[in-house]
């Protein structure tokens, strides 16, 4: 069962999110390199987060110009696309003075990108806008139409205001634009896994449950750092179930395609659609718990229903 965005998108203006459409080499930098230097010429803060080889293209064909721009790699930055909004778009706006208006490249979507990824990056180009709103900032998102498949690009008419085609450089509004579908439209069951180890929890076995995630993600093959973000993560989900989902929760974990995978379901109804992903003020107490799961785990998705909400986690082993 699902549950439609109830939060509007309203205006955005003066805040820009158009998509650029490319085919090879030669129209992503006609379409990103003038971007950037009409960017540093009128001053503006410029960052660059975009897949690995997209990038060395980006830093090569500026030259002495690359010193001045945020040069990061999405695959490092953006590996969860839960991370995206709060880790990179933000924190690089956020540190800018007030007013000032920032200029951003991101592609979160390149082809490669998993399955089980492409759901929460679709949300994420969606969400920007509501992150955004209002915001005097122009995000740039490049999408190789000739890897991608036709429903990625049909996706990024819908959650772009405006569009940039191969080989130009006017922006078009887009007549597909509807954010707040492709949000509901990903917003899938994640069904149990029948094999997963299960563990119910309450308030008098929080401490438990941590760990019961310790011990089998260690026995799955976590160590080090990631078996501490695994803890990490568990603790905070599961907290946030006993605090707002009810007082109770369901954890599991399991192997999948070399990560980890933890679980947390609860009967509680996460409303908040930009939840975990919106950076949360340093004299603010508490509202951290699903901002610091997006930031250390590989990958987040989460299922939201009148029943109930579910939140998956990957770590790399």
């Amino acid at each position: 069962m699902t549950t439609a965005v109830t939060e509007p998108f309203g205006p955005l203006d003066p805040f820009v999110h158009p998509a650029l459409f490319y085919r090879d080499e030669e129209e992503y930098l006609d379409g990103t390199l003038p971007f950037v230097r009409d960017g540093l010429e009128a001053g503006e803060p410029v960052a660059v987060a975009v897949p690995g080889k997209n990038l060395a293209l980006i830093r090569d064909a500026l030259g002495d110009d690359a010193a001045a721009v945020r040069l990061l790699d999405m695959r490092d930055a953006g590996r969860n696309p839960g991370r995206i909004i709060p880790g990179v778009l933000r924190a690089f706006a956020d540190a800018q003075p007030a007013g000032r208006r920032v200029r951003i490249i991101g592609e979160p979507i390149w082809a490669g990108r998993s399955e089980s990824e492409y759901p929460a990056c679709a949300q994420h180009e969606a969400l920007i806008n509501a992150a955004f709103q209002g915001r005097t900032a122009t995000i740039l998102c490049p999408y190789d139409v000739v890897q991608l498949p036709e429903h990625m690009v049909a996706d990024a008419y819908a959650t772009h205001p405006t569009v940039i085609h191969p080989g130009s450089r006017t922006e078009q509004d887009s007549a597909a634009y509807a954010p707040g579908d492709v949000v509901s439209r990903y917003n899938e069951p994640l069904v149990p896994v029948e094999d997963a180890v299960t563990f119910a929890f309450d308030s008098d076995s929080l401490s438990h449950a941590r760990h019961v995630a310790v011990g089998e993600g260690a026995r799955l093959g976590l160590v080090g750092v990631k078996l501490d973000d695994l803890a990490l993560a568990t603790a905070e989900l599961a907290t946030n179930s006993v605090v707002h989902g009810g007082g109770s929760g369901v954890l599991r974990l399991w192997t999948e395609d070399g990560y980890v995978v933890c679980e947390v379901r609860d009967e509680g109804r996460l409303a908040d659609i930009l939840a975990g992903r919106r950076p949360v003020p340093r004299d603010q107490r508490g509202g951290r718990g699903m901002l610091l799961v997006n930031l250390i785990a590989d990958l987040v998705r989460v299922h939201r229903s009148d029943t109930g909400t579910t939140v998956r986690c990957w770590f790399a082993r």
